[in-house]
């Protein structure tokens, strides 16, 4: 049972044991007594202040039996919530509750963020990507040792605990405001599920999404993922590549995947208040200010050039596949 329903549970009793009371009280003197009086005579049996009958007891048998029973059951709930509560402290429950709601206020500020659906073999490296190119992310795992994991690896990481598969996860992950939504769960089921949720609730919000059976990528597709990954296919066009060109792949790994090397392949979109609009390459200061090797541009058409001129002239809507460090990607990224 989770901390609120604990902390319900136990207003509730005592609300319960002050009503039985304080309703006993004034049945048993004929309803003489006012009901604050009733109310507040059984508030001081049960918590033994001994302040005094507000109303004679003694001599009265069936007053005093009830007060009796009173005392024994009411003192008992006010024990167990005093070491409920007790034990609340001391495991750091309240201290937890704080920092959620302090996690849930970042959340709720953040735009253009990333939602990675599942924390497990593969949302955890995908976090990790994430973060190290500078990109805000919220993880979405109800496994606490997931989650664990995750912050092991991951400084300051934003998460909900929760089932993905539950719209409001979805919702209080900020995906009406978020960039995109990457699901990584184990079953395709739940994949095709948060993919079409997903769709549902922001029908401009980019979606990758998992699959295992590759039968299944139309129906992912149709259910609103922009793009469907399958690590076993990914895995095998790997291993073959290990094979047949082992130099190249261990230069990209070494430049992409070191934990000592901070170069990045990524996108920038011109904006139209870039201060590249209607700039050549070389006029753009992308190289000379921030280090970065424009190795194509995508047009709004969706046509690529690969390694284009210098004297390519960069234009609104245009986005260009980048090579350099990581931190000059995000500085140039805020500029463009």
């Amino acid at each position: 049972m989770d901390i609120k329903k604990r902390l319900y549970l136990l207003l509730v009793m005592i609300f319960i044991v002050v009503l039985v009371g304080s309703t006993g009280y004034y049945i048993l003197f004929g309803g003489e007594p006012t009901f604050i009086d009733c109310v507040y005579m059984t508030v001081i049996s049960i918590t033994s202040v001994g302040y005094g009958e507000v109303f004679q007891i003694a001599g009265n048998v069936p007053a005093e039996l009830f007060t009796m029973l009173l005392i024994t059951f009411g003192m008992g709930v006010i024990l167990y919530s005093l070491s409920t509560l007790t034990a609340i402290l001391i495991e750091g429950e309240l201290s937890g509750i704080l920092r959620k709601n302090k996690m849930s206020k970042m959340i709720h500020k953040l735009e253009n963020h990333y939602i990675v659906c599942g924390g497990g073999e593969t949302g955890r490296p995908v976090l990790i990507e994430l973060f190290e190119n500078g990109e805000k992310a919220v993880l979405i795992e109800m496994d606490e040792s997931a989650i664990e994991s995750c912050k092991a690896v991951i400084k300051n990481l934003m998460y909900i605990q929760g089932d993905v598969t539950d719209d409001e996860n979805l919702i209080a992950a900020g995906i009406e405001k978020a960039a995109g939504v990457i699901i990584c769960l184990p079953l395709d089921k739940d994949n095709l599920y948060v993919t079409m949720t997903s769709r549902m609730l922001n029908p401009k919000v980019r979606i990758v999404s998992r699959i295992i059976n590759q039968e299944l990528r139309p129906k992912i597709i149709k259910a609103g993922a922009d793009r469907v990954v399958s690590p076993d296919a990914i895995g095998a066009l790997r291993m073959a590549s290990i094979m047949i060109r082992p130099t190249v792949v261990d230069f990209l790994d070494s430049m992409l995947r070191s934990g000592t090397s901070q170069y990045r392949i990524h996108q920038i979109t011109i904006s139209p208040n870039s201060q590249a609009v209607g700039k050549t390459i070389a006029e753009s200061g992308l190289k000379d200010k921030y280090g970065l090797l424009i190795l194509g541009t995508q047009r709004p058409d969706n046509n690529i050039d690969l390694n284009p001129h210098p004297t390519f002239v960069l234009k609104e809507g245009m986005t260009l596949i980048v090579m350099g460090m990581s931190d000059d990607i995000v500085r140039a990224k805020r500029v463009y």
